[in-house]
């Protein structure tokens, strides 16, 4: 794949079940999260594909719980962050996701409070801004 702009990047919140996916503009330095891809609906490899096709990134930033409370599922976000580098040829961060899903649970509950969502919160939906927290500690650590 060719090298992507720059300034985008897209963010991954690594699961076993889904993982959540955000984009992130170094220049102004904002993320938005953008989907969660669902392992076993179809192969997951094509739909990342599809995901860096359509925003060509310039920079993929994967988020890492901590291996000593969390060690299988570290393991595999390693290993997912290598086969994306490895796949795609883009520089590939890696950074400390250890508090971004309940962070995100909390800006969604105070969302819900306040009529900006929907009553009921879709695992998909904290995934997706779980990736978009990880894009921002990223760009803010930069």
């Amino acid at each position: 794949m060719k090298r992507g702009a720059a300034d985008l990047l897209l963010a991954f919140d690594f699961g076993l079940r889904r993982i959540g996916v955000a984009t992130a503009n170094r220049r102004t330095g904002t993320a938005t999260p953008l989907t969660t891809l669902e392992a076993g609906r179809e192969p997951l490899w094509e739909q990342i594909d599809t995901v860096i096709e359509q925003w060509q990134p310039g920079q993929l930033v994967v988020g890492l719980p901590d291996p000593a409370t969390a060690k299988t599922i570290a393991a595999a976000a390693i290993a997912f962050a290598a086969e994306l580098e490895e796949r795609y040829g883009l520089p590939v961060a890696r950074t400390d996701e250890s508090l971004t899903s309940r962070a995100a649970q909390s800006e969604l509950i105070i969302a819900r409070r306040n009529r900006l969502m929907p009553k009921r919160i879709r695992k998909g939906t904290l995934d997706s801004h779980a990736a978009c927290l990880i894009a921002e500690q990223w760009l803010r650590e930069q």
